[in-house]
């Protein structure tokens, strides 16, 4: 090996828990890559154009069925995941979990092979199960960071994980374009080849998780807490965290608005490209891919940057480079200015989901990582109705400005960053070790699965 090779290896190795490989860290950024090509290929940029055009067969309705189905999802994820999230720390079963929650999204998005034209009621249910399946995977994979990753390496490892999650949807995204590439120049309607997409996605996912289920561990001990009912475990975990964590809740505020704001560039991006910029469709999946490897880029290296000055300051400059890019897109007018807006959006994309992941874990206590997580699920998906929703209303009030919109939702970003300055990370992980220390819970990395 080189000395640059040994290097590296080393700075890898000084990230990691003792007892977690490389491998393992591998596996657990697998998942990333997995399932980041169902939000690229079935949210962002095939199945929802091919819903409304196709299924819903261009009627008036079909935008807001897509949107709908989604909600309903991300309302049953808001509602469930924290009690499942208690569960799986209860019966230290988060890999099981897991596993359940992916067989559940690659069997659903096979179902999306199945909707044809005017196949509605097959579309929107095979939707709203691998929306709620991914979104509770989602939640479980990131609650065993922090017993991979050393406390003080926690930005650099989720940023790794999210970068290489970008490269998986581009993967899945390019060669579903060079499928439909093809079948275009044959002369084949998209019902020909899109339900072919939706296969291939779901294979994708399902042979680039195995490697999670194969080598991650379950480190954390059981915390045999009763089983409580699902609305009774969330309105006392949100109780609790308003009586001992106090800065976590701070983060979950700070995180359901500018998480909101995230949430209309990722649902509306393609819409605002074609209507306010008049993008065709080739230039918008040019804009997707380049937006990915924005965030690829801003993930991986920002990550290093936030453990070396701090979870809240590195936050603080992603959202302010949010509010950037919105007053840069709001005025752009030429293509080149919206490129940049683009690029910008890409970057700091990558930073805050990532940098958001990184906080929750150096926040969440030994014990309760899925709970808590659970907990931070629960404010995206928040974000997830809200942002989106707030975006469509005021294009409807405004007669159809996209422009004015886009600018109003830069608000959510300026809302996280008020709240964010009330967050105290040294007093938001002494909660945390003292949580930890009155359960009897040892360190991530320790204990034996």
């Amino acid at each position: 090996m080189s000395a640059a090779g040994s290097q590296a290896a080393s700075r890898l190795g000084e990230a990691l828990n003792p007892g977690v490989t490389r491998r393992e860290l591998w596996a657990w950024a697998m998942y990333d890559f997995a399932n980041s090509g169902y939000t690229t290929v079935v949210l962002t940029t095939v199945f929802s154009a091919y819903f409304v055009g196709v299924v819903a067969a261009g009627r008036d309705w079909g935008t807001l069925a897509f949107t709908s189905a989604l909600s309903v999802s991300y309302l049953l994820v808001m509602l469930t995941m924290p009690a499942l999230g208690a569960r799986a720390d209860a019966k230290a079963r988060r890999r099981r979990f897991l596993f359940l929650s992916t067989a559940g999204c690659v069997a659903a998005t096979a179902m999306l092979a199945l909707a044809g034209p005017n196949d509605i009621a097959i579309g929107l249910l095979a939707l709203a199960i691998s929306n709620y399946c991914y979104c509770v995977g989602e939640s479980l994979i990131a609650a065993f960071l922090p017993e991979i990753a050393r406390p003080d390496a926690l930005g650099r490892v989720s940023g790794w994980g999210w970068s290489f999650g970008y490269f998986g949807g581009m993967l899945t995204l390019g060669i579903s374009l060079a499928i439909a590439t093809q079948a275009e120049a044959a002369g084949l309607p998209a019902q020909a080849y899109v339900p072919w997409v939706m296969l291939l996605t779901a294979l994708v996912f399902a042979l680039a998780a195995i490697p999670s289920f194969l080598f991650l561990r379950e480190r954390t001990q059981a915390t045999h807490r009763p089983a409580e009912g699902i609305w009774l475990r969330l309105v006392n975990a949100w109780r609790d965290t308003s009586r001992n964590f106090p800065d976590f809740r701070r983060l979950l505020i700070c995180g359901a608005f500018y998480q909101a704001g995230i949430a209309v560039v990722v649902t509306l991006a393609a819409v605002y490209a074609s209507e306010a910029m008049g993008f065709t469709m080739a230039q918008t999946m040019l804009l997707v891919f380049t937006v990915n490897i924005a965030a690829a880029v801003g993930a991986f290296s920002f990550g290093h940057f936030q453990d070396r000055i701090g979870h809240k300051p590195a936050l603080a400059i992603t959202l302010g480079g949010w509010i950037l890019m919105v007053l840069v897109a709001y005025v752009a007018v030429e293509a080149w200015l919206f490129w940049l807006a683009a690029t910008l959006a890409g970057l700091c994309m990558g930073t805050s989901q990532s940098a958001g992941r990184a906080m929750v874990g150096a926040l969440a206590p030994a014990g309760r990582l899925a709970e808590f997580f659970s907990l931070w699920t629960f404010a995206i998906q928040l974000a997830a109705v809200v942002g989106p929703l707030f975006y469509g209303v005021i294009t409807w009030v405004s007669g159809g400005n996209h422009r004015l919109a886009l600018l109003l939702t830069g608000s959510f970003f300026v809302l996280g960053l008020l709240v964010l300055a009330r967050v105290d990370f040294a007093r938001g992980m002494r909660a945390r070790q003292q949580a930890a220390n009155l359960e009897g819970f040892v360190p991530a990395g320790v204990a034996s699965s």
